[in-house]
């Protein structure tokens, strides 16, 4: 077995080294933030334990679920899928170009900021208020679910996209730049291949997170399972609330191993 030379030892000594006196004066920062945010939120365990007798009761009437709309429930998901597809794919589209503008490898100043401060104006506004904003635009219905889901994408997956171009290699793009290959070519043969397996694990989680989005986005009449969803809680409909919950965490579940899988196939 071949030995580490010194350097090598180093670096990886210096990753598994903590600086105590670091620890020393973070650790209690730490603490006291974690108890200041206990306090502020006013997280009660005792209150949860007396509480705890009405959420069995809630949960207790869920059982048996009722199958009798099982068609319109899978109707619904199908629509809800199909939306998450469609946002998935425009925001992963929309999200790479401003990605481009975003990286600091890539981009000259006066985009780099401005890509940074539109992702991070997307990303402080909840998709719930996109959803709102459409829907009063173009009416209910899955086509304002699935431009809410777009916009909402750019703001996070755009970073992460922006953070994964970063984070590539940087001597294939030195050497691009030093034969006079154009920022174009450094970019498709120097980041892209790199950064590709990143983006594509990326954009599944994001497609992952769209589908679970889109039934929040339905409450609001957005599309999708989730006005179903709402309206069962409404009225109060049991059983009927437990066969769509039951069939949400199926579909998650099936959505969950299929990205696994692609996933373990890509990288």
């Amino acid at each position: 077995m071949g030995q580490l030379q010194l350097a090598e030892r180093e670096r990886l000594e210096r990753a598994f080294r903590v600086p105590r006196a670091r620890a020393m004066l973070g650790l209690p920062v730490v603490v006291v933030v974690l108890v200041w945010s206990f306090i502020g939120a006013k997280f009660d365990f005792a209150k949860l334990g007396e509480g705890s007798v009405n959420m069995a009761g809630f949960v207790s009437r869920m059982f048996p679920p009722s199958w009798d709309k099982l068609g319109t429930i899978v109707s619904l998901l199908v629509e809800t899928v199909q939306m998450a597809v469609v946002g998935t794919v425009l925001g992963a589209i929309l999200s790479l170009f401003i990605a481009f503008g975003a990286a600091a490898n890539l981009a000259p100043k006066w985009l780099y900021f401005p890509c940074r401060w539109i992702m991070n104006v997307i990303r402080s506004l909840p998709d719930l208020v996109f959803a709102l904003m459409f829907v009063s635009a173009v009416g209910l219905g899955p086509f304002a679910g699935i431009l809410a889901m777009t916009i909402g994408s750019i703001g996070s997956i755009g970073k992460v996209f922006a953070e994964a171009m970063e984070s590539v290699d940087a001597g294939p793009m030195t050497a691009m730049r030093a034969v006079g290959a154009s920022p174009r070519q450094v970019t498709q043969f120097g980041v892209l291949p790199q950064a590709a397996p990143l983006l594509v694990s990326y954009t599944l989680l994001l497609f992952e997170g769209n589908v679970r989005g889109a039934t929040i986005l339905g409450m609001v009449g957005a599309g999708g399972i989730g006005l179903e969803l709402t309206t069962a809680m409404r009225m109060y409909d049991y059983g009927h609330l437990s066969a769509i919950i039951i069939c949400i965490i199926v579909l998650v579940t099936l959505i969950d191993q299929a990205s696994a899988l692609i996933r373990k196939k890509i990288i």
